[in-house]
């Protein structure tokens, strides 16, 4: 239908995919390290969230904290390496060029399958390079499906809160009054006039 058009990855989906890479690998090396799943006094469970924010969104108490805890409960530094895949892919979408941000995407990817790493991060190096052209995509035109996801979320959650609806019209209706700032000169269109 469409032959010029260009698949295009969304951020969103390609830092989360980096921030589970993070994830992931704080707990392989939670466990390794302690024998068990994180607890509260442990320092890798302590900096789960620290390490999947990004580095700029961060002050310097909490720069020095996450810091400090992966020094004390991450040996090998291998969270350490995770993290810092994750935050070059949160900086990838800082450049404004096209063309070095899939040079980017592609060493990324290259270095990330270094067998130094962990498991982890070597699955995100393959990924990386099959997504490269759509990552790179993103940069070239910016089009991002959030407010198109953020819409249906906001239609699926209407549906299940009223326990299902079965007259379409009624739900329309509903969800237009829930996304805020319906139109009432259309209210006629919307619903059915009695006959």
């Amino acid at each position: 239908m469409l032959p010029a058009a260009v698949q295009v990855a969304d951020p969103f989906h390609v830092v989360r995919l980096a921030n589970q890479c993070v994830d992931e690998t704080r707990r392989r090396v939670q466990q390794e390290v302690t024998g068990h799943r994180g607890r509260k006094t442990d320092p890798l469970y302590r900096i789960r969230k620290l390490l999947i924010m990004a580095d700029d969104r961060l002050d310097d108490h909490a720069r020095s904290r996450r810091q400090g805890l992966l020094a004390a409960g991450d040996p090998r530094g291998e969270v350490a390496d995770a993290w810092t895949a994750k935050q070059a892919v949160h900086e990838l979408y800082d450049v404004d060029d096209p063309a070095l941000a899939l040079d980017w995407v592609r060493e990324l990817a290259d270095s990330c399958t270094d067998g130094a790493y962990g498991p982890e991060i070597r699955r995100l190096g393959p990924t990386l390079r099959r997504w490269a052209a759509p990552i790179a995509a993103w940069h070239a035109s910016r089009a991002t499906n959030g407010p198109v996801e953020a819409i249906n979320n906001l239609a699926k959650r209407i549906k299940r809160v009223a326990f299902g609806l079965t007259n379409w019209t009624h739900w329309r209706v509903r969800v237009l009054l829930y996304a805020g700032k319906p139109d009432w000169s259309k209210l006629a269109t919307i619903t059915p006039t009695p006959t």
